[in-house]
């Protein structure tokens, strides 16, 4: 009996049912939607952010300790101190080497130009470098992919062109230099030797940073300019994160705080400050620190856009909730003399209500089921929309999306059932 009152309510209430589906699929897909980006965003802003710069800096310890301690960038106990490029493949054996997107190494010098007695600094790099890893992987890693934002006018240099430079833009329109001129480099090494070497301006760079001061070249040739071979004064790292927590930051001021347990997690967790302790593990005196602006960017940035995605999935559900709840206290209004007359014949407020319940369901299953494969494309669009890539289909978003219904359901009920409680059978029968 109970079934053939479902079917029979269903087949003559089809238009307003598949009303109520469609306002359930509307919601369904936007929540199903914005709870995949959500739930995926978070690499997805990395990988977005990680276009705009490194978040990790290696220098060699010494250092790093007097910049920490004493603001000493400069001078005896800084300038001799180098990381050895050898030992810079190893940046991609550790634990979370394919977190690690990109990474470049610089060594600066001061060198004249032309023989003006205003030295500039003369950067060296690496601008596409192929390394074999020691694992046997390949990699190809430099400037042209961790400064991607800046702006060139001609071509990257070659790591192979020993008689290339780049020009800042300040550099250049300081000195009226364009590409194809060519200046003379001099630059004093460590026992005080001039070596001097006539090289082309390939390209001139924009950087909006003090980098647009002075000269960019191949590591290679300031390695020899310099007589540094083999040496580099830092690294830049790129690398795909895990936002902040606290473990992690009483981690970054003092790993061996942490219990065992706790290292555990914090070691196999992607956080900034465990990749920056797994790079010092396995390069020789040096010092891995993460960038804090950058860091506390990501972590600003992906929390605001969590929550505007949470929000946006609340009204949609409130939404549909709303939309719901006035189809169905329209249907039962319209329906109060069949109501009224199951009341006369002895149904009581349970039995009816759990009849608009199940019809409920029923639109609202297939609604939600129609919204939740509608929110997957949608996710679709919005990843490839606004971070040119595929938002993963969550499996914690099916039993989410499930519960969401019911709830939905629900609430949206609640003030029918309230019409429904308050029918008497002989208002209703006799208008009275």
């Amino acid at each position: 009996m109970f079934f053939r009152m479902i079917s029979g309510a269903v087949t003559r209430q089809k238009r307003k049912l598949l009303m109520m589906a469609c306002a359930m699929a509307l919601g369904i897909s936007l929540a199903t939607a914005m709870l995949n980006v959500m739930l995926d965003v978070g690499d997805k802003i990395n990988q977005a952010l990680r276009t705009y710069g490194a978040n990790i800096m290696v220098e060699p310890s010494g250092v790093s300790i007097l910049s920490d301690l004493y603001g000493v960038r400069e001078g005896a106990g800084v300038a001799d101190k180098f990381l050895l490029e050898a030992d810079l493949p190893k940046i991609k054996t550790v634990f979370w080497a394919f977190n690690i997107v990109d990474f470049a190494p610089y060594l600066d010098v001061r060198a004249s130009v032309d023989g003006s007695e205003n030295t500039v600094t003369l950067l060296g790099t690496w601008f596409s470098r192929h390394l074999d890893i020691p694992t046997g992987e390949s990699v190809d890693t430099g400037v042209i992919n961790l400064k991607s934002w800046w702006e060139i006018k001609g071509e990257w240099l070659d790591d192979g062109d020993e008689s290339g430079i780049m020009a800042g833009s300040a550099f250049a329109a300081q000195r009226g230099l364009k590409a194809g001129d060519a200046v003379r480099v001099a630059v004093t090494d460590g026992q005080g030797r001039k070596r001097e070497a006539v090289l082309t301006i390939r390209s001139v760079y924009h950087a909006a940073d003090k980098e647009d001061e002075g000269l960019l070249a191949p590591l290679a040739l300031v390695q020899r300019l310099s007589g540094l071979e083999g040496r580099v004064r830092r690294v830049e790292v790129s690398a795909l994160t895990t936002p902040e927590n606290d473990l992690a930051r009483r981690a970054a001021q003092n790993p061996r705080s942490l219990s065992r347990h706790e290292w555990e997690v914090w070691y196999c967790t992607a956080y900034v400050s465990s990749i920056a302790y797994q790079i010092e593990e396995v390069l020789t005196d040096s010092r891995a620190k993460p960038v804090l602006q950058v860091a506390a960017s990501e972590e600003a940035i992906l929390r605001k856009t969590q929550l505007l995605m949470l929000l946006l999935t609340l009204m949609s559900l409130v939404c549909s909730a709303l939309a719901i709840s006035n189809l169905v206290t329209a249907n039962v209004m319209e329906r109060g003399t069949e109501i009224g007359l199951l009341k006369a014949l002895g149904a009581t407020d349970a039995h009816i209500s759990l009849v608009i319940l199940t019809e409920m369901l029923v639109a609202t299953i297939l609604g939600g089921t129609i919204g939740y494969f509608a929110g997957i494309g949608l996710a679709q669009v919005i990843g490839r929309s606004v971070f040119s890539a595929a938002i993963s289909a969550k499996g914690l978003v099916i039993p989410i999306v499930a519960v969401l219904v019911f709830a939905v359901t629900l609430v949206g009920s609640l003030p029918a059932l309230r019409v429904l409680l308050r029918l008497r059978p002989t208002e209703v029968l006799h208008g009275g």
